[in-house]
């Protein structure tokens, strides 16, 4: 399993280093120390904790029973319309997502930069890919080390 430094994990997470130290340090989830000395997350225990804080966030924010498993709450950025259509900008996290709806549904949920709104995304396929990890990274000595193991 990798271990990502705190810098790495923080930014996966969208928060800063520090206050994932001061998680760390609070016991919200377990850290280690890489082989350089420097302190880090395994992969698992950093999934395990992303899952907590998601349970976190819808608590925090109800939303409409719907089919759509994948409501991602955030805060509107962005309002680009015309007299037919709109693109509205939300902003989840670390992520970026943009939505094509009519310029009469903008008006009917009085989407505008600030207001609170769930993406809720439905789709019949969900493409996974690898990233590629810094050259120096840990996540790139595991991956070679995983590589070495299976050749």
């Amino acid at each position: 399993m990798p271990v990502f430094r705190i810098g790495e994990a923080a930014r996966l997470l969208g928060v800063s280093d520090d206050t994932l130290r001061r998680w760390a340090d609070a016991g919200r989830f377990a850290s280690t120390t890489t082989e350089s000395g420097r302190r880090g997350v395994d992969g698992a225990e950093l999934a395990r904790f992303a899952t907590s804080l998601a349970a976190e966030t819808e608590e925090a924010v109800p939303h409409l029973p719907a089919s759509a498993r994948n409501q991602l709450p955030g805060l509107v950025t962005r309002v680009i319309r015309d007299q037919v259509m709109a693109k509205v900008e939300i902003q989840v996290g670390p992520h970026r997502i943009v939505s094509l709806m009519s310029a009469e549904a903008v008006d009917e949920l009085g989407l505008e930069p600030g207001v609170l709104a769930v993406a809720s995304v439905k789709s019949t396929s969900v493409v996974v890919t690898l990233p590629q990890p810094p050259r120096d990274g840990p996540a790139r000595a595991s991956l070679a080390k995983q590589q070495s193991k299976t050749s």
